[in-house]
């Protein structure tokens, strides 16, 4: 596989999570065996239905379980989000009383989100490593909001995306550590998706993750960020950025292969639905600053099918 510069640090990163193991497999019975259990995965489930139609839609083509576990991986990473993006001075002490909350075995049997991915994460072996460099990761917005090179912000979509790729590999299964390469790449490839279509909204926030160093480049300025003017300079400036985020695409297919054959459709359908966010963007020539980009329900029904034969095809790798 073709590495870059700025993925080994992420790749140390991520093994270096494996040194530090999930629970104790034995203290996942008295989870499994909790009557509010199902209660539990169904709040993450309603949760996950209500704020991500493309995760939901992907994820449903997963078996019962392991549909469960990505959803309640979702409602983790949700709330951990919405503490930082609803910041106020209570938000450090407030992620880090969560991080407690989403590394504790012993979760209050009351707290749905606790109760699930408590039982996911002993279920499935996740390395608690991994739970709290996602936590770290989205922990940056609290004191970051600007980065300098391309190099920096991979650093930053490793924890807040690829975290919950690997998370999501031992759920549905892996072949070995040779996966993990792949994982990554399509992290940090679905955080660059969510930064390009989400320019506005977080220029809003007071944060651009836009590498300064490729504006310059391309003679951009923070200036011409917050008039939202799309002229040649920013035309030449995002077909760069969606060319890079397609490569990325693209060398995390092979990883599909890697992992176990029920949930290679699962998450050829996110990369994929995913992607297609870039097309719209093109479509309405790189206009991210009055409209979001997406992908329409119709279009993402359009999409399955061909989704499903790539799988299959992956397989035979």
């Amino acid at each position: 596989m073709q590495t870059h510069a700025w993925e080994h640090h992420l790749i140390s990163l991520a093994h270096e999570a494996l040194l530090h193991p999930s629970t104790a497999s034995h203290e996942s019975k008295s989870l499994v065996e909790t009557p509010l259990i199902e209660q539990a995965y169904d709040y993450c489930r309603r949760l996950t239905s209500r704020h991500s139609k493309s995760f939901f839609l992907a994820s449903s083509l997963l078996p019962t379980e392991k549909r469960q576990a990505t959803r309640a991986l979702y409602a983790f990473c949700r709330i951990s989000d919405d503490i930082v993006d609803n910041a106020t001075e209570q938000s450090a002490l407030n992620l880090k009383l969560w991080r407690q909350r989403m590394i504790s075995s012993h979760p209050n049997q009351h707290d749905p989100i606790a109760l699930a991915w408590a039982d996911t994460r002993v279920r499935y072996a996740i390395p608690i490593r991994y739970v709290e460099q996602l936590i770290d990761g989205v922990a940056r917005d609290l004191r970051q909001n600007r980065y300098a090179t391309f190099a920096d912000l991979t650093t930053y979509a490793y924890g807040v995306a690829s975290t919950v790729g690997l998370m999501s590999m031992h759920i549905i299964g892996f072949r070995g550590k040779e996966a993990i390469p792949y994982a990554i790449k399509l992290g940090v490839a679905l955080q660059l998706t969510n930064i390009l279509r989400d320019v506005a909204e977080d220029w809003v926030a007071g944060r651009l993750y836009l590498p300064l160093a490729e504006l310059e480049a391309f003679d951009l300025s923070e200036d011409d960020i917050r008039r939202g003017q799309v002229d040649e300079r920013w035309r030449e400036f995002m077909r760069f950025q969606i060319e890079r985020n397609r490569r990325l695409y693209a060398e995390a297919q092979p990883g599909i292969a890697m992992l176990d054959a029920d949930g290679r459709f699962a998450i050829n359908a996110a990369a994929r639905l995913y992607e297609g966010i870039l097309d719209d963007i093109e479509a309405h020539d790189y206009d991210v600053f009055r409209r979001r980009a997406y992908v329409s329900t119709w279009d993402k029904i359009k999409m399955l099918p061909g989704m499903w034969w790539q799988s299959k095809q992956t397989a035979s790798i």
